[in-house]
């Protein structure tokens, strides 16, 4: 949707006013390395992307909030002066964060109507929740004149989705769409969100993000299995370094004098996926400020076979499309994104090869899986702001 039509819809939806629109932007994200790290104290690298939820605002003379999105037929009016219930649709994300900084002492002066527009897939795994999260809450603190720390907006964001909505995320989604920059990527310490910038110039490379369409039915028990199984070689791990908080503290030589007191070949296993994969995230970060994308490549390559056989998260669907896209000249390195068992794979692909390599994954996975893939094909966008020149 143009800027043209967005600017009629909510003319369409909401009349006209003498009052004058603001535009805000929020990104979706992608993980580019660092899975299952966030719970085991490690690192994570996400990223920013060039599209993102757009939202449309206007003051209007009352107490009452309009919700209404190009995306969603549900559309719905609350009092700013009652108190906030859940629907079930889209708005609890909105609403929810309305509800957290009432919670946090912000009154309203004012209403508004509100128009959402997202570029995000619905289900695709690019945090599309987070994004509507965080752009309501900035552009809420920037229409009343408050401050906007972009950190506790990511703070308050991730409350309302676990709270309001009920949803158990963590808190990378919310900060990397909050506090992303073009061109970066996020080195993130989820547990105490320490964080550097780091730059990740794509140059003549592509991120092509692939939705492999498979239903991720396992996650819920399976995360919960692993997360178990890691503290299980913790309490392990402890008894012989009393230091030890986390599994992602351990150094990969650290872990090799000590595996043996982990007689379960399986938690073994999930306790070196840990350790390896959080030292990859620090070696690909090494490799980004170097500008070396073909190192960074094998990391993603290494990240996507650790979590296939040793931290055993992947599934038929996702080793599939990894797969094919690793066939493929032009793809310097592939691997799954997000917790598993379905959902998304990224990759890095030279921008001269990008449509044979999608038209040659798609055929090749499909053929295999019987599921029709769908690829997005973006850059590393920007973070939450207000866009000066839509309307």
């Amino acid at each position: 949707m143009n800027k043209k039509e967005l600017k009629q819809m909510f003319l369409e939806k909401y009349g006209e006013s003498n009052r004058s629109y603001r535009v805000f932007n929020a990104p979706g994200r992608v993980n580019l390395i660092g899975e299952h790290l966030d719970y085991n104290g490690g690192y994570v690298l996400p990223a920013a992307l060039e599209f993102g939820t757009t939202l449309v605002i206007r003051e209007r003379d009352d107490q009452k909030i309009s919700f209404s999105s190009t995306n969603f037929s549900f559309e719905s009016t609350i009092s700013l002066q009652d108190d906030f219930e859940k629907s079930g649709q889209w708005i609890d994300y909105p609403v929810g964060v309305i509800n957290e900084l009432h919670k946090l002492g912000y009154r309203f002066s004012k209403g508004y109507d509100l128009l959402y527009h997202g570029d995000i897939p619905n289900g695709s795994g690019l945090s599309s929740s987070a994004s509507i999260e965080v752009v309501t809450a900035y552009a809420l603190l920037v229409m009343e004149g408050h401050e906007t720390d972009t950190i506790e907006i990511a703070k308050l964001s991730q409350k309302a989705e676990n709270l309001f909505v009920g949803v158990n995320s963590g808190i990378m989604d919310q900060f990397a769409v909050a506090n992303g920059r073009k061109d970066h990527a996020i080195l993130l310490m989820c547990d105490t969100l320490e964080y550097d910038l780091v730059p990740f110039h794509t140059g003549a490379y592509k991120i092509v993000i692939a939705n492999t369409k498979k239903q991720r039915g396992l996650v819920d028990s399976k995360y919960n299995e692993r997360r178990s199984e890691c503290d299980q070689a913790l309490e392990i791990l402890k008894k012989e370094l009393s230091t030890l908080s986390f599994l992602a503290q351990l150094r990969p030589e650290q872990f090799i004098s000590l595996q043996d007191h982990i007689k379960d070949e399986t938690i073994r296993r999930r306790a070196q996926h840990v350790v390896e994969e959080n030292q990859r995230v620090l070696d690909s970060v090494e490799a980004l400020k170097k500008g070396d994308l073909e190192t960074f490549g094998q990391y993603m390559n290494q990240s996507h076979d650790s979590l296939r056989y040793l931290y055993e998260v992947t599934g038929d669907e996702l080793d599939a499309m990894v797969e094919e896209f690793q066939r493929q000249s032009g793809t310097l390195g592939a691997r799954m994104t997000g917790a598993g068992f379905g959902g998304c794979t990224v990759a890095l692909v030279h921008e001269d090869e990008v449509d044979r390599v999608i038209k040659e994954v798609a055929h090749h996975y499909e053929a295999r899986t019987g599921l029709k893939p769908e690829f997005y094909v973006c850059g590393v966008g920007q973070g939450v702001h207000e866009v000066k020149e839509m309307l």
